[in-house]
């Protein structure tokens, strides 16, 4: 205590004094304890002299020569928050450790903040009143230049003295360098240190000189700092940093309702990220300190980066060091960010989408201005990703449960060799490709049943109009390091683009097996056929096109990867697309029909299920799963009636509970009420692990879901497991042999396709299915003419209200003479390029069409009336194809 503050208060007790040693004189302690007098002098310098450790601890004593490893101004010290520093403080207290003296430029403060805390417990009411009148303990200082990180609480110092002096430059000042600094950014906002409850238990333990009031402030501090950890041990978790996630988000929301103080944060990013950068792209910087991920999870909490002033230069800076990250440092962010809300994440997917979308709409991007070129599209998009998959890791998982991969390896066509001879060998021999990140976390998206976010907002649409996709085809196959590939990120693309992408890999893979066919012809003298050619009666479809394409898939699988080329006999119809949009039609019809005991039926849910005890053999399921995948292959979409669970399942999944929701409605149902009861299920329902199915005859199958499944009753603590076991048979097991071969079948034409990579199983039920909303308006819109028709004639005027006019079986009747389907495609009838070309003046002829173009050959009809007759007749009774 200074002289001045001696005269001020002259009731305060003595204050200890440094010995020469650097040690405490602590002749007060030997003071007789039955005097109460010398025993309220010695808990009283007790108290001051921790008082003073805490401040050393927290402030230091202003030396930047200081040599004293315990006091906050040595070069070496690490910062601790205010609970580890009264810890800290009480355990040098009990060791006598060395004091040091302020420095002249602290001294005001020290002594200030010492003779305000060395007061005893009893005052008179002079000193009293001078104490009411001083500041708080923490005086602000007037400028806080040896600040080189922050915590939450010297946020709130700093705010506090800028308050009154309604001054802010310190605060900019102390922001503008800390979020400018990448180790003051990774330094700042730490977690409190955790200690163990042995530790926490040994600091209670007091001397036995204090008194009861100390020993309980004492164990309440061990208390909360416990539960402090507790709570921050369960918050952390494997992956974690060690920032305060909370503490950043309570002083962006203090900070960012002042401008001039958001600035600051503004320009403090432009500086830090060129800096980031760099130390990640060259100085490898995230493996010497893997805690460098502070720093990004405390910038992505500011809530105004989506604002357009940080949309013009900061975020996009920010990104393109965000993306510089490694693997391991990715998957770790990921595992982090999985652990935030659905708001949290969405307000980052924001962010991001926002970066993308502003970059979009303000350049002109085209076939000479590529999107794939702009660094910040780009490097936002990888960003995104990121949060993507912490979106799938926070979601809802299956448990990781996937199909066996015991199939028979699909045979390498006999072409092989010749095509090594050739210098072009078979492509993907590495398999499919996966993306590195979702190897590194082990986490599919498939895996995720509900996303914290629903995929569709991680669509960006701006982003796929601009989208030259044959140029970003090209560098997804080319895999150059310096041309980047929207479909690496298909998470973005909505499924027309990704049908798009689809449909080059599959062309110019027909390209490809042409082209090796006409060399192999050369070379080995043989028949050139270069596509793959299918010739059916319309009465024995089944029979011809089954035995056709079994042969072509034991003699030589990869001409199922070449062009189909369907012709019926006795008919002139030339394929080019249409005439197999009809055979697919009517394969299907055949092969769902339910007489043929293939599938089963379910008029509940119009969905049709393997029948686990069709007299059918495996080629034949292998047949049909050869017909889905050249209906994906040819870009024909199918009337195919399946659950959801058969294109996880073709994606590699396992059926579970969950999945009954859709192919066993009832089933679910019961089993639900089962889980539910609350009664004794054992004594009520009486069941056991057996169950009991009916074949075709109706004859009762017996299966056991565990062995002697009939000796097991199923109580309230198994119901559980023989729910699980219950769905696994009826999804899994009992229809395993015909599933196999189906998806072997499937697998032989698009072993090689990125179908996988880039498709969720409900966007694949789309691709095969089509959309089933059927919107005239946007056909009407999209809508081509000519001839010398256009929007404005006449009979186009008739054309379009009498279409409009029909019922719903009337328009799926249009939409089948028309293209060949009575489906949709992917994106809906505003994707279809219908074209109504004008066949001749009025005549009593019927319109005709060209499925393969999509083209209808409309006469010009004198009457509306006439219109509607000529058209219901064309359409209801077209079957056949024939030469104009």
């Amino acid at each position: 205590m200074n002289s001045a503050e001696k005269q001020d208060c002259e009731c305060a007790p003595p204050q200890a004094e440094s010995t020469p040693a650097g040690g405490i004189d602590r002749s007060l302690e030997e003071s007789d304890g039955e005097n109460p007098q010398a025993g309220r002098m010695k808990r009283a310098a007790a108290k001051h002299l921790i008082e003073r450790y805490y401040h050393q601890l927290t402030e230091g004593c202003g030396s930047q020569s200081c040599t004293n490893e315990c006091c906050a101004s040595w070069p070496g010290f690490r910062r601790m928050d205010n609970n580890a520093a009264a810890v800290k403080a009480l355990e040098l207290y009990k060791v006598n450790t060395k004091l040091c003296d302020p420095h002249p430029s602290k001294k005001g403060a020290s002594a200030a903040y010492l003779g305000n805390s060395a007061k005893g417990p009893r005052h008179n009411s002079a000193c009293s009143d001078r104490k009411m009148n001083r500041k708080a303990p923490h005086p602000a200082r007037d400028d806080f230049r040896d600040l080189s990180f922050l915590t939450e609480e010297k946020v709130y110092e700093i705010l506090d003295s800028c308050s009154e002096k309604e001054d802010y430059s310190p605060l900019i000042r102390v922001i503008g360098r800390v979020f400018s600094s990448s180790e003051g950014l990774v330094q700042s906002f730490r977690k409190a240190k955790q200690h163990t409850k042995e530790e926490l238990k040994s600091l209670q333990a007091k001397d036995e000189d204090k008194d009861e009031d100390e020993k309980e402030n004492a164990a309440c501090s061990a208390a909360a700092m416990e539960e402090d950890s507790e709570a921050s041990s369960s918050r952390t978790g494997d992956g974690g940093t060690p920032g305060d996630n909370n503490a950043v988000r309570r002083v962006y929301e203090k900070l960012l309702s002042n401008e001039k103080v958001e600035a600051a944060f503004l320009n403090a990013l432009v500086y830090l990220s060129p800096n980031v950068e760099c130390d990640l792209a060259y100085h490898n910087v995230y493996s010497r300190d893997p805690n460098y991920l502070n720093l990004f999870v405390i910038v992505m909490e500011n809530s105004n980066l989506h604002s357009p002033e940080y949309l013009e230069v900061a975020l996009p800076l920010f990104c393109k060091a965000m993306s510089k990250l490694p693997l391991p440092a990715l998957a770790k962010l990921t595992r982090l960010w999985s652990r935030y809300t659905a708001a949290q994440l969405r307000r980052m997917t924001e962010t991001f989408q926002q970066l993308i979308t502003y970059k979009v709409i303000s350049n002109e991007f085209g076939s000479r201005n590529l999107v794939n070129d702009d660094d910040a599209v780009v490097a936002a998009t990888r960003c995104l990703k990121v949060v993507y998959y912490a979106n799938v890791l926070g979601g809802e998982l299956d448990p990781p449960q996937d199909e066996d991969e015991d199939d028979e390896p699909v045979a390498e066509s006999s072409e092989l060799t010749l095509q090594e001879l050739l210098g072009d060998e078979r492509r993907n021999k590495k398999g499919p490709r996966v993306d590195p990140l979702e190897t590194e976390l082990g986490a599919k998206t498939t895996d995720c049943r509900r996303p914290l976010v629903p995929f569709e907002e991680f669509v960006n649409e701006p982003l796929n109009d601009v989208l030259e996709m044959d140029k970003d085809y090209t560098f997804f196959k080319v895999e150059a390091e310096n041309k980047f590939s929207f479909m690496t990120c298909p998470f973005i693309l909505n499924a027309v683009t990704k049908n798009l992408g689809l449909y080059y890999d599959n062309r110019i893979r027909m390209y490809s097996e042409r082209r090796i066919t006409v060399l192999y012809s050369l070379v080995q003298g043989q028949q050139l056929n270069p596509y793959l050619r299918l010739k059916v009666r319309r009465d024995h479809i089944i029979d011809d096109a089954l035995v056709r394409l079994e042969m072509i898939a034991m003699e030589n699988p990869a001409d199922l990867k070449k062009q189909l080329y369907v012709e019926f006999e006795g008919e002139q119809g030339v394929d080019e697309g249409g005439v197999s949009k009809e055979f697919f039609q009517l394969v299907v019809e055949e092969i769902f029909n339910p007489d043929i005991g293939m599938f089963t039926y379910d008029e509940a849910t119009k969905l049709f299920w393997f029948n686990p005890s069709s007299f059918e053999t495996e080629g034949q399921f292998t047949l049909i799963g050869i017909v889905l995948g050249l209906a994906i292959y040819n870009n024909c979409i199918l009337d195919v009636h399946f659950p959801m669970v058969v294109y996880r399942k073709l994606m590699g999944k396992k059926g579970t509970f969950r999945d009954l929701a859709d192919s066993h409605p009832v089933l679910l149902q019961s089993l639900k009420e089962l889980l539910e009861y609350e009664g004794s299920v054992e004594e009520d329902m009486m069941i056991s692990f057996q169950i009991s199915q009916t074949d075709l005859f109706g004859n009762p199958l017996m299966y056991d879901l565990r062995e002697n499944g009939d000796k097991i009753p199923v109580t309230n603590e198994n119901r559980k497991e023989f729910v699980t076991q219950y769905a696994d048979y009826m999804l899994n097991k009992s229809v395993e042999k015909q599933f196999k071969a189906f998806r072997r079948g499937f697998h032989m034409v698009t072993n090689e396709s990125p179908l996988k990579y880039l498709f969720r199983p409900e966007e694949i039920e789309l691709l095969i299915c089509g959309s089933r909303n059927l919107d005239f308006q946007a056909l009407e819109e999209t809508t081509e003419y000519d001839g010398g028709y256009n929007r404005d004639s006449r009979i186009i005027r008739d054309f379009w209200e009498t279409v409009h006019s029909f019922g719903e079986e009337q328009k799926r009747l249009f939409l089948q003479f028309t293209t060949g389907t009575d489906r949709a495609p992917v994106g809906g009838l505003g994707k279809l390029k219908m074209i109504i070309a004008k066949n001749g003046p009025d005549t009593d002829r019927l319109p005709t069409s060209h499925t393969c173009f999509n083209v209808l050959l409309l006469p010009e009809y004198s009457t509306r009336e006439k219109l509607r007759e000529r058209l219901l007749k064309a359409i209801t009774y077209a079957k056949g194809f024939g030469m104009l």
